[in-house]
């Protein structure tokens, strides 16, 4: 983990987003353990605290569970949830705006179904 702490985004907030990265890579793979608080706050100095409000952020959405005198875990199907946020947020983010742009350019949805696979074909 890396944190900017000139950035303008709250540290727990970089805490969440990081988490939830590394389960998105499995590099927290469902059902294991990631490392406590204590361990992230020390490592980094930072306040437990902020650490804690960040790893509430994904107990609430259901990608981490707190086992009581255990620790954090990856919660089944934390994976599939993340995935699938970040496809909601690619077509709010990207597709939307494309699909409008195309349409300011009178392009078809043939058209623009090219111009995509064109995209694909030369990567």
């Amino acid at each position: 983990m890396q944190f900017n702490f000139n950035s303008t985004e709250p540290i727990y907030r970089q805490v969440a987003d990081q988490i939830e990265e590394a389960i998105f890579t499995r590099t927290f793979a469902e059902g294991e353990q990631i490392p406590s608080t204590t361990e992230v706050s020390k490592e980094f100095h930072i306040n437990p605290a902020t650490v804690l409000k960040g790893m509430n952020i994904l107990v609430d959405a259901q990608l981490i569970e707190k086992r009581r005198g255990v620790g954090m875990f990856v919660i089944a199907g934390a994976q599939a949830r993340v995935v699938e946020k970040r496809r909601n947020q690619f077509y709010d983010d990207y597709v939307k705006k494309l699909v409008s742009e195309a349409r300011k350019l009178h392009l078809t949805q043939a058209e623009l179904s090219s111009l995509i696979e064109r995209g694909f074909s030369e990567q």
